[in-house]
């Protein structure tokens, strides 16, 4: 079994289902909300679970795809950005209301994949020209760690006193490290060593345009309901 299918796939599976029957029992007495949200992380759901007094427990699912096209290193990438991710956290409020400090961690599977088809003669790859036939097309993949520290600030009890319907409010970093570029050619000239050295000056030349998304913004908002 492939690890990237564990983390994407089974992991997010045996963490729903270890929280179900405890989720269950903290229904029956009202320290139990899910809702729903949107926004940087993508569109998604989520439970939240009272703990202690003004300590609860937050985790839920974010997903998002879309395609665009994007100008890199003078290379014209067709692309495809893909937004999954797991948050684990927990929420403190401080002051007893809404307001509350949130910290956790996400396991981030977000990607983007790209692939530049160059027309014309020739393209600069790492700097140095070379002939559009013999380099191909180019396929690019962009990730980020797995497990990423999350901390924020946001707006909103689900479990609290009062209505059982709250609006969610969040703002954070997600600290997602350095981007890991992969680049490759499909042309015949791939497998050239000198073309393999310019491919490295060009990814390293990629990797330094994206170096400021290691720090990911999350901004969602959300309606949750108590049971």
């Amino acid at each position: 079994m492939k690890p990237s299918f564990i983390r994407k796939t089974l992991l997010p599976a045996l963490l729903v289902i270890g929280i179900s029957a405890p989720a269950k029992t903290f229904a029956e007495t009202g320290d139990f909300a899910a809702g729903i949200k949107a926004g940087t992380a993508g569109f998604g759901g989520e439970v939240i679970v009272g703990i202690l007094d003004n300590l609860n427990f937050r985790t839920g699912y974010n997903t998002f795809s879309y395609d665009g096209n994007s100008t890199e290193s003078d290379i014209d990438y067709d692309y495809k950005l893909k937004l999954n991710s797991l948050p684990i956290l927990i929420d403190v409020h401080p002051f007893g209301g809404g307001f509350r400090v949130t910290s956790g961690i996400f396991i981030n599977n977000n990607e983007v994949t790209g692939a530049a088809e160059p027309t014309g003669t020739t393209i600069e790859v790492g700097g140095t020209p070379y002939n559009v036939a013999d380099v191909g097309t180019l396929n690019a993949k962009i990730d980020f760690n797995t497990t990423a520290p999350y901390l924020g600030i946001g707006w909103g009890n689900a479990v609290g006193k009062g209505s059982p319907l709250t609006i969610m409010l969040d703002l954070g970093i997600m600290f997602q490290g350095s981007p890991k570029v992969s680049l490759e050619a499909t042309g015949n000239i791939a497998s050239d060593a000198a073309f393999k050295e310019s491919l490295d000056k060009e990814i390293s030349d990629l990797k330094d345009d994206i170096e400021g998304i290691r720090y990911y913004p999350i901004i969602s908002l959300g309606l949750a309901y108590r049971f």
